[in-house]
């Protein structure tokens, strides 16, 4: 009490002042319709000012809830455009899209923990065998290749980052059809290297590089990245510098694709290896 006393009497003069102050727009406000309109006009822009801040504030905090409907509503459009597919006819008709032959799962998961700067880099996931995640399983982010899961948990699965020395994919460029294997060399994040591409190819800077689907992993004609330069390193074969679509260092979200006619595929292959 006695603390507000001393504020009172040290302010008093400036209470005052604010207190007649409030009396004088008051009384200009209530006696002049000129006057009323325009502070009634300040009024309310004021007010629409601060609901439109705390409006704002209140769609970013809700953001992270936005984001994993939209993640669950890309994956359930996924799934049922997989199952619009129609089945392919074992007849002897001529049948070269091979995505018809292919049919896939799609589950979203969250990027817990990500490496970059290491030679072998690995990203956590929050969803593991629980969730029907499995060994194997191709991960993709919403520009591109990602990586494949390599083990799980319960709960959890590691996956293989693309840019690991010892991850190897079958590409191809989009344009001519001509395919390779696309390896990272270590060094920058951003690029990994087309390989096994013949010299009398005609290889164009921007030209795309997509998955070939080979791996009965990745779906055919995922996209991995675009020719940033590319040269004749003797023998027959270009070395081309793929710049790679998936930012690793802003990965997120991502999709987790399991393949339903791998095994069926694989183990027809066994039979002639």
């Amino acid at each position: 009490m006695r603390n507000l006393l001393n504020f009172l009497a040290r302010f008093s003069n400036l209470i005052f002042f604010l207190f007649l102050e409030g009396i004088a727009v008051y009384l200009l406000a209530t006696g002049n319709h000129y006057h009323n309109a325009r502070i009634g006009n300040s009024v309310r822009g004021i007010t629409r000012g601060l609901e439109s801040r705390i409006s704002n504030g209140r769609s970013y905090l809700n953001l992270q809830e936005v984001n994993e409907k939209l993640l669950a509503e890309n994956v359930a459009l996924r799934n049922r455009m997989e199952r619009m597919i129609p089945d392919f006819n074992p007849g002897f008709s001529s049948f070269t899209d091979t995505i018809f032959n292919q049919k896939y799962n799609y589950t979203a998961s969250e990027v817990v923990n990500n490496s970059v700067n290491r030679q072998k880099n690995f990203f956590t996931l929050n969803k593991g065998y629980r969730h029907g995640i499995k060994v194997d399983m191709a991960v993709t982010s919403q520009f591109g290749v990602a990586g494949v899961i390599v083990g799980c948990s319960e709960n959890y699965s590691i996956a293989m980052s693309l840019i690991n020395v010892d991850f190897k994919l079958s590409t191809r460029i989009r344009a001519n059809g001509y395919f390779g294997s696309l390896s990272w060399d270590g060094h920058d994040y951003r690029y990994a290297v087309l390989s096994e591409i013949p010299q009398h190819v005609v290889v164009n800077l921007g030209d795309t590089i997509e998955a070939t689907g080979y791996s009965a992993i990745f779906p055919e004609g995922t996209l991995v990245g675009t020719v940033s330069e590319y040269e004749k390193v003797g023998g027959d074969f270009y070395k081309i510098r793929v710049a790679l679509s998936t930012d690793f260092k802003k990965l997120h979200y991502v999709d987790i694709i399991g393949s339903l006619k791998k095994t069926e595929e694989l183990d027809l292959e066994k039979l002639f290896k």
